[in-house]
């Protein structure tokens, strides 16, 4: 039975899982709405240090945006995409943890720009993504267009808008799109081995030295921000409990103070 979208937390570590395998995981109205809701809980949940992403099923990722609401008038605007898919797709790039996209299969439509907007995308080898855009006579609203441009550089960018090619795993490797390709019977083992050490390490400086690298990508460097976040990672415990361990030769524990 096809679902909205899961979130699971397990210790330190929240999934969210899209839920739709027999419409290819397409995302609509009503998973964005909570979507969106998911992010603002995360974003205030300060036990959860890492966010995976992932679908159900073993060939498609997601499919993206509802093509039927598309066809019914559900082309939203240049600033929040079609339904408010923009607006979605900002929220989880704008969550302070650090994001995983573990990508089951292949990946379309926006589906792609949410996977852009998670710091990692691990995926299997036989995957493929395509940005179809072009071919439906449809304009990308302006979050999109840059984390395209930033995160795969402009002829890449122009190459999957403009062309609409279906790009494969190794060259989605090449250009930037996959952080790392695993063989499927090490695949969730890739994937927890990142969300472990990602947890494991200082969420302040983590989260911190993250909301500031997605600043400048998409040109909105906010000084106050990143003068607040430093100060505060540079007068915590946690960088004296990361001296203290590395002198120790142990294992520090961070609290997040």
């Amino acid at each position: 039975m096809d679902e909205l979208p899961l979130l699971t937390i397990e210790g330190q570590v929240a999934r969210i899982t899209l839920n739709r395998p027999r419409y290819k995981n397409r995302i609509q109205a009503e998973d964005i709405l909570l979507l969106t809701d998911f992010f603002a809980r995360l974003a205030a949940d300060r036990t959860v240090r890492v966010v995976i992403l992932t679908g159900t099923g073993t060939e498609i990722f997601s499919a993206g945006f509802d093509l039927n609401a598309l066809a019914a008038g559900a082309v939203g605007d240049a600033a929040t995409g079609p339904g408010g898919f923009g607006a979605m797709v900002d929220a989880l790039e704008r969550l302070p943890q650090p994001t995983i996209a573990r990508l089951n299969g292949s990946i379309f439509g926006g589906a792609t720009d949410l996977a852009l907007a998670c710091d990692f995308r691990i995926g299997l080898p036989t995957i493929e993504a395509a940005m179809p855009a072009a071919r439906l006579g449809l304009h990308y609203y302006k979050s999109g267009i840059f984390r395209y441009f930033s995160r795969l550089g402009l002829d890449n960018a122009k190459r999957m808008f403009l062309a609409a090619d279906r790009i494969r795993a190794p060259d989605l490797l090449r250009i930037g799109f996959l952080t790392e390709i695993a063989e499927q019977e090490f695949f969730d083992e890739t994937v927890d081995a990142l969300a472990t050490t990602l947890a494991e390490n200082a969420p302040l400086a983590v989260q911190g030295v993250k909301l500031s690298l997605n600043e400048l990508a998409r040109l909105a460097w906010d000084e106050p921000a990143f003068s607040a976040r430093a100060t505060t990672a540079l007068a915590s415990a946690d960088l004296q409990e990361g001296i203290a361990a590395t002198r120790e030769k142990r294992r520090p524990v961070f609290k997040g103070q």
